[in-house]
């Protein structure tokens, strides 16, 4: 039995105990009301005969007889018919008037009077009043007995006798009865729709899953959120936070986030607007981490419930991504190069099998002060390590396809080989990749400078452009999503945030040395502690 169907049942079986017990009650309290209002009524009536005149007199006139009276007097005296006379005007089960040894003066049965009364009368003789419920020789009834006083004051001389039958005090019991019976059902009914109409509200709130169920719920959600590396943060239609995992806050930067609305957590615009519409959202800069979003509304039927947003820390792929473009790019380099120095070593060969002997003595001197390949690259000579040589061989190359010249500036000096390449490289051809874009978009002539310098274990990178410039230095480090503002070439997408983000962990620092102006173009520089694992050959010479 579902749950729902079990708390109806329930709140109906209560709702009927409870009425039953209330309508016990309220009978009880009902024959208790008639009793009093039957005591009450007959009290007042033996009153009124006792205190009658003619009453009054006739009995002191019998109690002053010593003998006993004659019953057929009595049958046709005053008394008889007075007390008749009542017992008819009031409906009751009988007057009687008695004298003080207790003889019947007056009884609705004549051939009773005369006799002495079945129930004692000694407290209506003594002065007392009183009202119970006895039974005589009329049967059970609510009698009431009063003590009549002879005309001039005294003694009591006698008593009356009132009473109401069971059955016509209980006269108004089918009518109370009837109406607690229609009270009662329509208190049943109406605490039956209740129930039905909680039922309804339960269910719908709960979308038609039962209590029991909620429990694996819970289990489930608890189970698969702790469970999973990704961050997950629900919201409803309203846009207030429900689920939030620590994931999730870790990876925004917020705090107590369930309850509170999505425009109240101080989150960047960005950010926001990436939760607040359905689909994935490219990879989003915060802090110091690299954050992708998926966004996916949640419905159960034909309701929306909200929506629930995916976040993955995707800052180490796209490091690693940038590592690997630069690693790709060396590689192509190193391929050309072999490629390169083997054609030269056939045409050396050629020489030398045509006997041109002074010839290729002479190609090989110049294959010796040049390299085995070529790069075009101005300066490139005086950077010491090999694979950071490919890599602007292989980045000049692109960059004179968008018309765009790349040359070594006169001060670099870096002999020292460098150990952890990959970063410096993913570094350098971030900024390098930034300053072509600024200088493709510029007038003639369209230049980047490239200088690194030695530090220690650390290298320093400067990258210049023949570009219009920064304008805006901060809003370049800013985070944002790749090609939110397609006239921007600084800082484009979270090439810069990244690659600061690189140097950061080592220690280091990207900044912007010089934003440039109409004249010359803007100066980025990097630097990178812990790449190399000896100092460089200046330091060496120096000392």
């Amino acid at each position: 039995m579902r749950f729902a169907t079990r708390m109806l049942l329930v709140q109906i079986a209560t709702q009927l105990v409870v009425v039953v017990v209330c309508t016990a009650v309220f009978a009880w309290l009902g024959v208790q009301q008639l009793k009093a209002e039957a005591d009450s009524s007959a009290l007042n009536i033996a009153r009124s005969v006792a205190e009658a005149p003619e009453v009054r007199e006739r009995v002191a006139q019998y109690s002053a007889d010593p003998g006993t009276p004659d019953a057929a007097d009595l049958r046709g005296g005053a008394l008889q018919q007075y007390a008749a006379d009542v017992t008819a005007r009031t409906q009751g089960l009988f007057v009687v008037i008695t004298d003080d040894h207790g003889i019947r003066l007056a009884h609705p049965d004549p051939n009773r009077l005369g006799e002495v009364v079945s129930t004692s009368f000694a407290d209506a003789l003594a002065g007392r009043e009183v009202v119970t419920w006895e039974t005589g020789t009329l049967g059970e009834s609510a009698r009431a007995k009063v003590p009549v006083y002879p005309p001039g004051g005294g003694a009591p001389v006698g008593e009356v006798s009132v009473g109401f039958e069971r059955a016509s005090v209980f006269d108004d019991l089918p009518a109370l009865i009837g109406g607690i019976a229609v009270a009662v059902a329509l208190a049943v009914a109406i605490g039956a729709v209740v129930a039905l109409l909680m039922r309804r509200r339960l269910e719908r709130l709960t979308l038609g899953v039962q209590p029991e169920e909620l429990v694996s719920l819970v289990q489930t959600q608890t189970a698969v959120l702790e469970s999973a590396d990704e961050g997950v943060l629900a919201l409803d239609d309203a846009g207030v936070v429900r689920v939030c995992t620590p994931s999730a806050e870790r990876l925004l930067g917020i705090t107590d986030a369930v309850g509170h609305r999505l425009d109240e957590l101080g989150l960047p615009p960005a950010v926001v607007a990436a939760l607040s519409a359905p689909g994935a959202s490219s990879g989003l800069p915060l802090g110091d981490r690299v954050v992708f979003l998926d966004v996916r509304p949640v419905r159960r039927g034909t309701r929306t419930l909200g929506r629930v947003a995916t976040l993955r820390d995707r800052t180490d792929v796209i490091a690693l991504s940038g590592r690997l473009d630069s690693v790709r790019a060396m590689g192509d380099a190193l391929r050309v190069q072999r490629h390169e120095n083997a054609n030269r070593l056939h045409a050396a060969v050629g020489l030398l099998d045509a006997g041109r002997i002074d010839e290729a003595r002479a190609f090989l001197a110049d294959l010796v002060d040049r390299g085995s390949v070529d790069w075009a690259v101005p300066g490139i000579e005086l950077v010491g390590d090999p694979m950071l040589q490919s890599f602007l061989g292989a980045k000049a190359l692109s960059a004179r396809e968008r018309g765009v010249a790349l040359r070594v500036a006169d001060d670099t000096f870096s002999s020292a080989p460098i150990d952890d390449v990959e970063d410096v490289v993913a570094v350098l051809g971030n900024l390098i990749d930034n300053a072509v874009t600024a200088a493709a978009s510029a007038p003639e002539p369209r230049g980047v400078e490239v200088s690194v310098l030695d530090d220690a274990d650390a290298v320093v990178l400067t990258v210049a452009d023949t570009g219009p410039g920064i304008a805006d230095v901060e809003a370049i480090f800013a985070p944002r999503e790749r090609g939110d503002d397609p006239d921007a070439v600084h800082g484009l997408g979270i090439g810069l945030p990244l690659s600061r983000e690189f140097a950061r962990r080592r220690g280091g620092e990207v900044w912007v040395v010089d934003a440039g102006c109409g004249d010359h173009g803007a100066v980025v520089a990097a630097r990178l502690p812990g790449v190399r694992g000896g100092t460089s050959e200046r330091e060496g010479i120096s000392e």
